[in-house]
C-alpha cells in the first residue's frame, strides 16, 4: 500500500458490458487525494456505471483499478467500504423506519462486548460529527420524518462515520434547495480540508465550477477528456458532453399558433384552500402559455397542483376547465377533463420501472387501444407507441425495453409520451428536468415549447431559476402555502423571485 502516491484511485481502461450495450468502454479516471473531481456527461454516458464498479456494486468486464497503489477488485460494497470507498446514491439507501444514528452505524455497530451494541457511544459520536459538520439534527429522529435534504446529510455523515477516504456523490443536490446546497458545499470543503477525496456527479454545471478541482467528461460510455476546472467553462463542457452546440437552450420564443385564441383561459383556479398546506390560491392559465411556479421546498407548490389533479381534496375553492366548473374528486376526473400531471418523482409516481416502454406509454389512456372495452389491440398500441417513440426521440433498442434500463432523460420522455397519447389541454409539470442532463433538458424544453405553440397550457413547477426565467411567460411565487408574487414576462429577475420565495411581496 502506497499512501504517498499522487493518486488515491487509478481506474485504467475500465469496461462494462450489459446485454446489447457497452455501458463503459475503455475509460480511465485518476483521483488525487484531497481533490473534488467532477464526473459529467449526458444520461446514459456511463458515469454511475463506472462509479458502481469502483464501489463494488458491479464487476468489471475489463481494465483494472489501483487503490493506494495496489490492485483493487471489490466483490461487494462492504469490501469497498472497508477499504475506505463510499458511494452516496441519487436514490438514498436509508431505512425510513430506523433512527438517524441507527442508519449511520448500520453494518458497523459499536459493541460493548458479547454482541451488545453500545447505543450511547453511537448516539454521542453522531452528535459530535453533526456538530463538526454544522448539522442540526436529532440522532434519535426517524429517517422517515426528515426532509430529502436532511436525508442527504445523514447519508454523507454515514460515509464519514465509515471513515471513508473516497466519497462518491451521485446527484447530491437534485432534490434540495439553494440554502441546503450551500451547507453541502461547506461539508465538501471540510472533507477536502481533511485530505478526503470526493467524486461529484452532477448535471448542475454551475455547481461543478463552484466546488470541483478536476472535471472528467464521458459520452456514450467513452472518455472524452479530463481537465482542471480552471481550463474549462460551461460552453466548452457542454460541447464535450453532447458533441454539439446547444444554442438557445430555452426555446420559448414564438407565439401560439394563429389558429388558437391566446386569450382563452383553459384552467382557472379560485380561492383554493387545504388546511395546513395552502390557502386562498388563485390563478389562471391561457392557451399557449407556460406558467412558472416558483418557491422553496415546502412552499405548497406541489400540494396545490396535486389538488388540481385530484390527488388531494380541497377544503374550499373552485377549479374550472374551459370555463366549466369541475369537482376533481380523483385523477380519473382530471384526466377525463384534459389535465395531465408529470409528477416530480418519475420513478415512484410516474412509471412502472419493471415494465416496458410500450406498457408505460399506454397505461393512462389504455381505452384508446382497446377493442370494445376489454381486448387490447396490439397492432394499434404498437403503432401509437412507435409514433411517440419517434416524436420524442427516445433512445432505446425497442419499445419492449424495460423502463428501468433507460437513462433518466429517456425515462422522463416516456412519462411525457404517456400523457401526450391522450392529447390533454393542460400539462402540469413538477420539476420536469430534475436529474437529467443538459442535452435531455434542451429536448424537454422543445417539447414544452411545441405544446404551447399547439395551444396547450403548461404549468411548470421548478426550483431552477434559469429554467423559470428562460421558459415562463408568467411566474407566480409561493411561500408557506400562499402566493406572494405574480410577475409578467420581463418583470421578473432572480432577486425578485427569491425575495418572494422567502416571504416578501
Amino acid at each position: 500500500m502506497n499512501k504517498n502516491s499522487e493518486y488515491i484511485v487509478e481506474m485504467k481502461n475500465c469496461r462494462k458490458i450489459f446485454p446489447g450495450v457497452v455501458a463503459v468502454n475503455d475509460v480511465s479516471l485518476f483521483l488525487k487525494r484531497g481533490e473534488v473531481h467532477a464526473l459529467v456527461g449526458e444520461n446514459g454516458a456511463g458515469k454511475s456505471t463506472i462509479m458502481k464498479m469502483l464501489a463494488g456494486l458491479l464487476p468489471m468486464d475489463g481494465g483494472e483499478i489501483l487503490y493506494e497503489g495496489e490492485r483493487f477488485e471489490p466483490k461487494n460494497p462492504m469490501q469497498a467500504l472497508e477499504r475506505g470507498i463510499s458511494m452516496i446514491h441519487q436514490e438514498l439507501d436509508l431505512v425510513p423506519q430506523m433512527t438517524v444514528w441507527e442508519n449511520i452505524y448500520a453494518g458497523q455497530e459499536k459493541l460493548i462486548g458479547f454482541g451488545v451494541i453500545d447505543r450511547k457511544a453511537m448516539i454521542n459520536n453522531t452528535k459530535q460529527v453533526f456538530k463538526e459538520l454544522g448539522i442540526d439534527l436529532d440522532p434519535n429522529s426517524k429517517v422517515e420524518e426528515l426532509s430529502v435534504a436532511q436525508m442527504q446529510m445523514v447519508a454523507i455523515t454515514k460515509a464519514i462515520a465509515f471513515d471513508a477516504e473516497v466519497i462518491i456523490m451521485d446527484e447530491p443536490t437534485s432534490a434540495i434547495t439553494d440554502r441546503e446546497v450551500e451547507q453541502l458545499f461547506r461539508m465538501i470543503k471540510l472533507l477536502k480540508g481533511q485530505n478526503k477525496s470526493v467524486i461529484y456527479i452532477s448535471h448542475k454545471l454551475d455547481e461543478i465550477f463552484q466546488i470541483c478541482d478536476q472535471i472528467t467528461v464521458m459520452r456514450d460510455g467513452c472518455l472524452i477528456d479530463s481537465k482542471p476546472a480552471s481550463e474549462l467553462n460551461q460552453e466548452k463542457m457542454i460541447h464535450m458532453m453532447v458533441g454539439r452546440e446547444l444554442s438557445n437552450l430555452y426555446q420559448k420564443d414564438e407565439p401560439v399558433s394563429a389558429e388558437y385564441d391566446a386569450n382563452e383561459v383553459l384552467l382557472e383556479v379560485k380561492g383554493l384552500c387545504r388546511k395546513g398546506e395552502f390557502s386562498d390560491v388563485s390563478f389562471e392559465v391561457k392557451r399557449g402559455e407556460i406558467l412558472g411556479i416558483s418557491g422553496l421546498m415546502g412552499a405548497g407548490r406541489t400540494e396545490v397542483m396535486e389538488t388540481v389533479f385530484g390527488l388531494r381534496k380541497a377544503d374550499s375553492g373552485t377549479i374550472k376547465i374551459n370555463g366549466k366548473e369541475i369537482n376533481v374528486k380523483n385523477p380519473q376526473i382530471a384526466i377525463k377533463n384534459g389535465i395531465a400531471f408529470v409528477t416530480e418523482d418519475r420513478k415512484i409516481y410516474g412509471l412502472n420501472l419493471m415494465d416496458t416502454i410500450r406498457a408505460n406509454t399506454t397505461m393512462a389512456y389504455l381505452k384508446k387501444v382497446l377493442y370494445g372495452n376489454l381486448v387490447l389491440n396490439f397492432k394499434e398500441e404498437k403503432k401509437v407507441v412507435a409514433s411517440l417513440f419517434e416524436k420524442l426521440r427516445i433512445k432505446a433498442p425497442s419499445q419492449e425495453t424495460i423502463v428501468n434500463n433507460l437513462s433518466g432523460g429517456n425515462q422522463q420522455k416516456v412519462v411525457l409520451a404517456k400523457w401526450l397519447m391522450g392529447e390533454p389541454d393542460v400539462f402540469i409539470m413538477d420539476e420536469p428536468t430534475r436529474g437529467i442532463d443538459v442535452g435531455a433538458k434542451a429536448e424537454i424544453y422543445k417539447i414544452m415549447d411545441s405544446l404551447a405553440k399547439k395551444g396547450k397550457s403548461v404549468i411548470m413547477i421548478s426550483s431552477e431559476m434559469p429554467e423559470l426565467l428562460g421558459m415562463s411567460d408568467r411566474i407566480i411565487v409561493m411561500h408557506e402555502g400562499v402566493i406572494t408574487g405574480r410577475f409578467l414576462k420581463n418583470e421578473y429577475d432572480q432577486e425578485k423571485l427569491m425575495a418572494c420565495s422567502i416571504g416578501g411581496k
